[in-house]
């Protein structure tokens, strides 16, 4: 019998843990790394040293492999596109990981699409920037670099025309957005297949500190059932619309008036997702390698009524080991997920999970575990 050959590309965690992922099915995996040093590339068996970025590093990466996909969303789309020509499928496709890719795109497709956003348009200059904050009420306003920024970089919180002037020093198009008056971050992940099989996780909170994702509580507390069951159908119709084959997350501000609105998209697995690896019956990354290889997708309920995520950053107390003995003995229950990546301050290293039935007891858990294993905490 000849099982499947998933061809990953970039070697990150994310790669790491789908990769841990198939490993109960049997699923080999084929993976691009930058360096051999790449969390997913000290794990991985098959590992080609190359530029995601060189189609011909991407064809002959591909050769031997049933299926490509991603842990992150910077491969040039013409380059999978080529890939597609060649008969390899590319999980997910081209025409929808440009929503992912350029900002300017997805906005513009969910605004024809009817999906609630942030007033938005794309700004040429500063002026053009203060003529954009009039229309929306006034500074402050949100601009995007379109391409390239994650957990914080690519975004700038302008107050004034002067303090503009940066977004547009990086030479691609600058997109703005209106301050939103928000009470949290949502997240609603789905899974979806080729042949449009899907599944929706519970609605979650996010909690961000200083642009990057430090806690993931699931489901979201005191969500109305109503908004969370919108936030759910807007997620499936978003993958639906643009042809998502894989994990998508959809990112949401809750408003104070009640709403919801789109604020990013992920197409792989997601920060917002890791919980499901030990709070779900099916994780986020079994079901990305289920959708990809088009296999029937698995049950996306939780398994305790809360479930807490806390990243692991980065901080002045590099031997992480040593923390366990007293996270363990603290949590028998405590499941601890680590990267194999060097420490460095505000570097994402690993995340924990808790569960139980008390959320207030959950929460502590988690976070005292992920402030123990970064230093912060001693006792």
């Amino acid at each position: 019998m000849t099982f499947p050959v998933v061809g990953m590309v970039g070697g990150g965690q994310l790669a790491r843990m789908t990769h841990e992922a198939g490993i109960p099915l049997g699923i080999r995996f084929k993976l691009l790394s930058d360096t051999p040093q790449d969390s997913a590339a000290q794990v991985v068996s098959d590992v080609v040293i190359g530029d995601h970025r060189d189609l011909d590093t991407l064809r002959e990466f591909a050769r031997g492999c049933d299926v490509i996909t991603f842990d992150h969303e910077h491969v040039p789309i013409e380059h999978l596109r080529a890939l597609e020509a060649d008969g390899i499928p590319v999980r997910p496709g081209p025409d929808a990981l440009v929503h992912a890719q350029d900002k300017g795109v997805m906005r513009a497709r969910l605004t024809e699409l009817g999906a609630p956003c942030p007033r938005h348009r794309i700004v040429t200059d500063p002026a053009d920037v203060s003529a954009f904050a009039e229309e929306v009420g006034g500074f402050p306003v949100i601009l995007k670099t379109v391409r390239g920024g994650y957990d914080g970089k690519g975004v700038w919180f302008v107050r004034t025309e002067a303090d503009a002037a940066d977004p547009f020093r990086a030479g691609v198009p600058v997109l703005a957005e209106e301050k939103v008056d928000f009470v949290r971050e949502l997240a609603a992940n789905i899974v979806r297949s080729p042949h449009g099989q899907a599944v929706a996780y519970p609605v979650v909170e996010s909690q961000q500190v200083d642009g990057v994702c430090d806690t993931v509580i699931a489901p979201a507390p005191g969500l109305d059932e109503e908004l969370a069951g919108q936030a759910q159908q807007l997620a499936l119709r978003i993958a639906g619309e643009l042809g998502v084959v894989g994990h998508l997350a959809v990112e949401l501000f809750e408003t104070a008036d009640g709403r919801i609105l789109v604020n990013e998209l992920a197409m792989r697995p997601h920060n917002s997702g890791h919980w499901t690896q030990d709070g779900a019956v099916t994780s986020q990354f079994a079901n990305h390698v289920r959708a990809v290889l088009d296999l029937p997708l698995g049950d996306p309920r939780p398994r305790a009524p809360w479930t807490v995520m806390c990243n692991v950053l980065g901080g002045d107390y590099p031997d992480m080991y040593q923390a366990y003995l007293h996270c363990m003995a603290r949590d028998p229950q405590l499941k601890i997920h680590m990267y194999g990546k060097d420490v460095k301050p505000g570097r994402k290293v690993g995340h924990v999970n808790t569960y139980g039935n008390d959320l207030d007891d959950v929460l502590e858990r988690a976070r005292h575990a992920a402030g123990y294993l970064k230093g912060t905490i001693v006792e």
